[in-house]
């Protein structure tokens, strides 16, 4: 299954060698990922040591830290993003990426990941109180208005989530969903994450404020945008233009407008929406869809700068790549939720083969237990590569 995948696709050669794997035989070679020239980038964290399974999670041929696209098709667009992924958000099949399970840094887009995880369990209807730990933000970092003491409904809170990326929105939803507090919501978060198979993320904030050890990947964003745009609520915010924030007679303060701050979808015709990101070390981060010709395709990127494009730009761009290609032409596919963690001897065909359409996945409770990484590792037949190095970690400020 792995040759017949990467005989699929086509690859270009780069000019330095391709190290040798673990049982000595040459690694494929690996196809640049077209983009504009380097920019200046700040320090980047150290992701953790590489895990083989993980990284063939979806297909072997993902398993690159360079382009992989089906043969024959267009050259995707020049991109600034140090990672990205485009897929189809109901077949599941991944139509191409660029290092889609290198490690890169969420920032704003990880409040995908608490909506994917919280949304099921709160009621929109509800009105709830602000609490002073939810108002424990960095300070300067985005947030959307909300108030100690305030009163607001849930659907309130989630719009200033997603229209205007509030960290404090961030806080308490993860506090609400879990019950006591936000860290039981980030614990929640990652068993999320891996009940839906996106074993590379790790959370350390609801918000996506940078944390020491938090990461993810294009491909785990995609299976998270995913479960997100099978909630119907998720859908119906993603697209709300502007909503208001009420006025809090107890606190005297007014009521104000926000408005989405992601300009897909006013300027993308067909857009369904998306989030987002940006910190100082994760750089411009997005996550959007769109329908055309009735596909509806999901893009997802990392470590981008924002010119010559700014990151829904670039969104977009990838977007009219995929919409372009053939139906069926994959590359792998996105896991189902469950998927990974169901059957814990899973043959190594069920990560790699691309698979067939599939409907879009469905939202469920996430799954606990331990055994989910050692049960993919056992059954993995790729080669080791360990990438040594502490993590690097400074918190920086937040940009709206």
């Amino acid at each position: 299954m792995r040759a017949a995948l990467l005989a699929a696709t086509t690859f270009a050669v780069l000019l330095a060698p391709v190290p040798m794997g673990a049982a000595g035989a040459s690694a494929a070679p690996t196809v640049r990922c077209p983009g504009v020239p380097a920019v200046s980038r700040p320090p980047r964290p150290s992701p953790p040591p590489a895990v083989p399974a993980q990284r063939v999670v979806g297909g072997a041929a993902l398993d690159t830290a360079g382009l992989v696209v089906p043969a024959g098709v267009a050259a995707p667009p020049k991109v600034t993003a140090t990672s990205w992924l485009v897929a189809d958000l109901d077949s599941g099949q991944v139509l191409g990426g660029c290092g889609p399970h290198e490690y890169g840094t969420p920032a704003s887009v990880q409040k995908l990941l608490l909506a994917a995880t919280m949304l099921p369990k709160l009621d929109p209807k509800q009105t709830v109180t602000v609490t002073e730990a939810d108002m424990d933000i960095e300070p300067g970092s985005s947030a959307v208005g909300l108030v100690e003491g305030g009163r607001y409904t849930i659907e309130t809170i989630w719009l200033g989530l997603l229209l205007n990326s509030g960290n404090e929105a961030a806080n308490a939803l993860a506090r609400l969903g879990s019950g006591t507090d936000s860290a039981a919501g980030v614990r929640a978060m990652n068993e999320q994450a891996h009940h839906l198979g996106a074993l590379q993320t790790h959370a350390v904030t609801p918000s996506g404020l940078d944390g020491k050890g938090q990461f993810t990947s294009a491909y785990d964003l995609a299976l998270i945008a995913r479960a997100c745009f099978a909630q119907p609520a998720f859908r119906r915010y993603a697209l709300t233009e502007q909503t208001s924030i009420p006025a809090q007679p107890a606190q005297r303060t007014k009521g104000f407008e926000i408005q989405n701050e992601n300009q897909l979808i006013y300027r993308y015709p067909g857009a369904l929406g998306g989030k987002t990101g940006f910190t100082d070390l994760a750089r411009h981060t997005y996550v959007g869809a769109a329908e055309r010709g009735g596909r509806r395709l999901v893009v997802t990127l990392l470590g981008a700068e924002s010119t010559p494009m700014r990151g829904w730009e670039q969104g977009a761009a990838l977007l009219d790549w995929g919409f372009t290609l053939p139906r069926g032409a994959s590359v792998g596919r996105l896991v189902e939720p469950g998927e990974l963690t169901a059957t814990p001897s899973a043959a190594p065909s069920a990560l790699a083969a691309p698979g067939v359409p599939r409907p879009a996945a469905a939202s469920g409770p996430a799954r606990t237990g331990s055994g989910w990484l050692w049960s993919v590792i056992a059954v993995s037949g790729a080669t080791v590569v360990a990438l040594s190095g502490g993590l690097l970690w400074r918190r920086r400020r937040r940009l709206p």
